[in-house]
């Protein structure tokens, strides 16, 4: 039975696509805004750039635009990862994201 990988961390937005190594290839990611107080979700059953994005105002959206994609040569490779899309509400210059990945396998 294979245990899969779990990894957490924060990076600052941007407003630019923000890429996240993690060494394995994720199957589930959340990000949170802890300045602008939004979350997105994503699951390897989405297709590329999208997410589940709710904000403080309480406003829930999928979004096919601005998301999270998986990037990077093989899963085992050090690149292998996550890019964090261009969503306004999440990746917003100078505000912190929180992030939580992790893979089946």
């Amino acid at each position: 039975m294979s245990k899969g990988h779990f990894a957490t961390g924060s990076v600052e937005g941007t407003g630019s696509a923000i890429n996240v190594e993690l060494g394995f290839t994720p199957d589930y990611v959340r990000l949170m805004n802890v300045d602008g107080d939004a979350t997105l979700d994503w699951t390897s059953d989405m297709p590329d750039d999208e997410g589940y994005k709710t904000v403080a105002a309480g406003a829930n959206a999928q979004i096919n635009a601005g998301g999270i994609t998986p990037y990077g040569g093989a899963p085992a490779t050090a690149a292998a990862g996550f890019t964090i899309g261009v969503d306004a509400d999440v990746n917003a210059s100078g505000e912190t994201i929180m992030w939580v990945a992790f893979s089946k396998e």
